[in-house]
Order: C-alpha cells, then structure tokens, then sequence
C-alpha cells in the first residue's frame, strides 16, 4: 500500500525549544535540482531579539560552569552527533548534492570539530593566560573570560558543508563560556535545525546556542547594532555586505571576526577571538 510523504516544517532553536516564526512565514528548501524538500521557518527581527534575551538568559549559568563541565558539553554533542549520523549524511546528500561519500565526510568532519573543542575546553586558559611577572610583592595574573553573547553568521559558500559551517562557528563560541546565536546557511539550513535536535538532547542548557534560519540580510544588519550583542562572527559574510555590519557593530563596541573564505579549522585563535583578558593582583604575604 502506497503512502503519501509528510512534508516537513522545520522550525528555529530559540531558549531550547523549537519555536515557529513569530511572523508566520516559511521558505521552501530544494535540492540543487530544484526538487522539493522541506519548508524552513524565516526568522524575523523579533525572532533574533528572542534569541539574544535567551543567550543572554543563559550567559551567567554556562560563563559560570566549570571549563571541564563544558567540555563534557561538548563531546556530548559529538556523541548524539555521531548516534544520527547516517541521517545527517541522508540529509546532506539531497540538500547539497554531493556524493553519500563526501557528506559522510562532512558529518565525521563536523564530529571530530566538537571533539576538538570539547579537549580544549579546560585547557585553552593555561595557553592564552598567563602568570606576569612584577616588581614587588604581589601576584599579576591574567587570564581568559568569556565576552557574553556572539553572534555567528554560519558559512555561506555555493558549494555548502552547511553541517560543518554551523559546527566550526558554534563550538568554539561556547566552548569558553559564550552563548551564541547562530544564522544558518540561508538555502541549505536542514543540517542545522537537525544540528538543534542535538543540541536539545546534548545536556546543552536551554539559551546557549540558538538557530535561526532564512535570509541573512533580513536580520544581520538589527543584530550588527543590538547593543545587548558583545561579539560578531561574520564568517559567512559577503564583501559587500561585511562592511556595512562591521561598522553598524562598531557603534557598540563590538568584536568582530571578519568574512572566512572557507570554513574554519579548528584552533586556539577561534576560541580567544571571543573572550576578555582579566588580570588580578594579589599581595604576597610577607614572612
């Protein structure tokens, strides 16, 4: 007996729950030839203002847990990750086009990104702080603290890893101590909403990573100048459009990464791109 399909409607990540569109509106998602596949929420303007009051929300809990809780965060990520792997791989062949082996490639390679970060968690600090050396009697430490909410325009490129683009902008965020809103690939966001779920079912606290899918150019320019966002990665910004966003950011005071031509390898620079350096002096007892 012979069954329709169920489209499907996948909807943002805001808060940890999986909210539609407060504006109502949807996009369809094809795959490179043009056939159907799924319908996406299109976050609007108050849609990413839910999402940095839940970032927000979160920083003070997840800034607040230990590096090593974070890290184990993390490899719980990869670990859900790679349980669903073959459905990722499934949705990425028809998303993107490619080959069963290339988007089992993308998906291994998203896997060990997590890895990667989950092992620097509670070690990065020992790298990029430091014990200073001072004349007199005191203690100069300076050390890493997390900026508070970033948010990622995910990679955009033609030729998508839209799974890997979201992994590579995201974990390294949260790993120091960050919540994170993240802008999906704008025509191919189903590995990321599927990326949610995870998220969801991770041990990850409701608030630190947040997913919002459709146009870029519909949110990015609000969320440039929203004076509540400490950080912008802008990884899958044009060279049209990042300057505009650059400077709307300066206005605030924000940090910002510029445009990547490719997808991020995992590194230290990724992580101490979004954090603070703190120095506290300490009097030494005297004998």
């Amino acid at each position: 007996m012979s069954r329709l399909t169920i489209p499907k409607t996948y909807k943002l990540f805001i808060g940890g729950k999986f909210p539609r569109s407060e504006s109502g509106h949807t996009f369809e998602v094809s795959t490179p030839k043009g056939e159907f596949l799924a319908n996406a929420a299109a976050a609007s303007r108050k849609d990413a203002r839910d999402a940095v009051v839940a970032a927000r929300g979160a920083f003070p809990g997840w800034s607040g847990a230990t590096a090593y809780n974070r890290g184990q965060v993390l490899y719980r990520v990869a670990e859900v990750l790679e349980g669903r792997a073959e459905q990722f791989v499934e949705e990425i062949r028809q998303s993107e086009g490619v080959s069963v082996r290339a988007a089992r490639a993308q998906v291994e390679n998203s896997i060990d990104t997590w890895v990667w970060y989950a092992g620097f968690a509670d070690k990065y600090a020992q790298v990029a702080g430091n014990g200073n050396p001072v004349s007199g009697p005191y203690f100069n430490l300076s050390t890493p603290d997390p900026m508070g909410v970033v948010v990622a325009l995910c990679p955009q490129g033609s030729n998508g890893q839209s799974l890997l683009g979201l992994s590579a902008s995201v974990a390294p965020i949260v790993a120091s101590g960050n919540t994170v809103v993240a802008v999906s690939h704008a025509s191919q966001p189903l590995s990321a909403i599927s990326a949610a779920e995870v998220f969801a079912t991770s041990d990850v606290p409701g608030g630190v990573i947040n997913v919002l899918t459709g146009n870029p150019a519909g949110i990015m320019p609000w969320m440039a100048s929203h004076a509540d966002v400490n950080g912008l990665d802008l990884a899958g910004a044009d060279q049209v459009s990042a300057p505009d966003w650059e400077k709307a950011a300066a206005q605030t005071l924000k940090r910002v990464q510029g445009p990547s031509h490719e997808i991020p390898a995992p590194s230290l620079h990724r992580i101490t791109a979004f954090v603070e350096t703190k120095t506290v002096w300490h009097t030494q007892a005297l004998g």
